[in-house]
């Protein structure tokens, strides 16, 4: 069926006409009704040619963005002057996002790595699950994880009352004697505190019972304890 002949049927389609006389190979008259109008109509639209010049999905969404760019506010002279601010919001929007993605996002994890770390190691922890984990520990007789444990409980509850901070970086020695300021009649005590969580840690030597026993009795005062003021420090100095 040619165009010509398609575009007549669908015409007679619309008119109302129930009874159409086609033409067939051997000039035989062929009178369809209605029905088998509209059916010898789909199987001429499904051949290959007409599929073909059927829209693809790429089509549909390209249209409709080109159909959203006209409909928008175009002055005179065919510029989008009116649509120009929409334009540098977006892109404000999109430079915000980016620069939060590049230093934002980096940085705020910096933070947070940086507020969990205990002498070089992440731990996030609660000074009272350490505690817990330390108990747990001595109980089994593991006085070298004992160890470990009070005295990171000792250091992140001190941080987490913000009398002392420990950043990354900073050693068992370096925060006893940081300690010390704070609370210098434990001196001594956090001074072989240190020296215990090092021998243990990182000398890998056996802790035993009265090294857990001084530890947890010095972390117990200290979270009892109130911290001494700068000012009192100053005048015991010039004294």
């Amino acid at each position: 069926m040619t165009a010509l002949g398609l575009a007549q049927l669908g015409s007679l389609l619309g008119s109302g006409v129930d009874r159409i006389t086609f033409s067939v190979p051997g000039d035989v008259p062929v009178v369809p009704d209605a029905p088998g109008a509209r059916q010898w109509l789909r199987e001429e639209l499904s051949k290959a040619p007409y599929e073909a010049a059927r829209p693809t999905w790429f089509d549909r969404v390209s249209q409709g963005f080109l159909d959203w760019i006209n409909s928008l506010n175009v002055s005179g002279d065919g510029s989008l002057q009116g649509w120009l601010p929409a334009v540098a919001i977006i892109l404000v929007l999109a430079a915000l996002v980016a620069g939060w993605l590049l230093f934002g996002a980096p940085r705020l994890a910096r933070r947070r790595q940086a507020a969990s770390d205990l002498f070089g190691t992440i731990d996030q922890r609660s000074s009272a699950e350490m505690r817990t984990a330390a108990g747990s520990a001595a109980s089994r007789g593991d006085w070298s994880l004992a160890c470990e444990e009070i005295f990171r409980a000792l250091a992140r509850g001190l941080a987490e009352r913000t009398v002392l901070s420990v950043t990354p970086g900073t050693t068992a020695h370096d925060f006893a004697v940081r300690a010390r300021l704070t609370f210098p009649s434990r001196g001594p005590a956090l001074a072989l505190a240190a020296h215990t969580f090092d021998r243990v840690r990182y000398l890998e030597q056996a802790a035993t019972e009265p090294d857990y026993r001084a530890l947890a009795t010095l972390e117990a005062e200290l979270r009892a304890a109130s911290p001494v003021t700068l000012a009192p420090l100053a005048e015991a100095g010039r004294s």
